[in-house]
């Protein structure tokens, strides 16, 4: 057996242990962003439950870039997903718009303020796709997440985000690769007030770089200033195209634009 094969059998494991946690749960409501995650949720729960007992919910707001949103549609589609767009609303809380660090605490309370109601008429448990990786992390929003009664399968059933990718691959998924996303709103540094300008001034830079060809990227706003991070192996990519990356982010309104040579790192603005 090599070790490839190892790590899938362990990971098969963890599937059954997923499909067990629920069945017991019965019914679910899966936050569902579209991101590996809760990607491989949201199949194994339609899997497991069928849609009548598995709803998949996207919250829509001007923190979800609008290439996420419809991704998330298409993958209904794809995968017969009992599927619903519902808007929130985490712009009307002063504490989130205030954004210090704990900024995703109140987004993920308005998370939970508008699924409670279709979790409650289903008689279903809200669920989202935290991984034992997450734990690890600063993350208010898991605080805010079990306070409005939710649950995390994949933590139950021991899944890593490798455990995430792994199994999504076996299971035919092609969002087992798919680049990390974070809300929009992450990539404004704590103490600049979050705006729906900002917002959209950020999701516009990074739809024109991914245009270009870059997958996995974040474009930091700092006034009038944008970093970029890219993944370290595009990094030559973005300096040999270094005029065309520059245009397309000044066309947003940036009038510096830096690259960060430490490369993508999630959640740097953390802490």
């Amino acid at each position: 057996m090599t070790i490839d094969d190892a790590a899938e059998l362990v990971v098969s494991t963890k599937v059954a242990k997923l499909e067990a946690e629920l069945t017991r749960l019965g019914r679910v409501v899966v936050a569902f962003s579209g991101g590996a995650d809760s990607s491989l949720l949201a199949a194994v729960a339609n899997r497991t439950l069928g849609s009548p007992r598995a709803h998949a919910v996207t919250a829509v707001s001007p923190s979800l870039a609008g290439a996420e949103e419809a991704d998330c549609r298409v993958l209904a589609h794809e995968w017969g997903l009992r599927w619903t767009p519902i808007e929130t609303d985490e712009m009307a809380r002063v504490a989130y718009r205030v954004n210090d660090s704990d900024r995703c605490f109140h987004c993920k309370a308005e998370l939970m303020d508008v699924l409670s109601p279709i979790a409650e008429a289903e008689g279903a448990v809200i669920v989202l796709g935290v991984n034992l990786d997450d734990l690890g992390e600063h993350r208010p929003g898991q605080k805010a997440a079990v306070e409005g009664g939710a649950d995390f399968p994949l933590v139950t059933a021991g899944f890593t985000k490798s455990d995430v990718r792994v199994a999504s691959r076996a299971l035919g998924l092609r969002t087992w690769d798919k680049p990390a996303m974070a809300c929009l709103a992450s990539r404004i540094p704590y103490g600049t007030e979050v705006s729906i300008g900002l917002l959209g001034q950020i999701d516009r830079a990074e739809a024109a770089l991914r245009a270009l060809g870059l997958g996995q990227l974040r474009v930091r706003h700092y006034g009038e200033t944008a970093r970029l991070e890219v993944g370290l192996g595009e990094i030559d990519t973005v300096i040999a195209r270094r005029e065309e990356v520059v245009r397309a982010v000044r066309a947003q309104g940036y009038r510096y634009v830096t690259l960060d040579l430490e490369g993508f790192r999630s959640g740097n603005l953390n802490g």
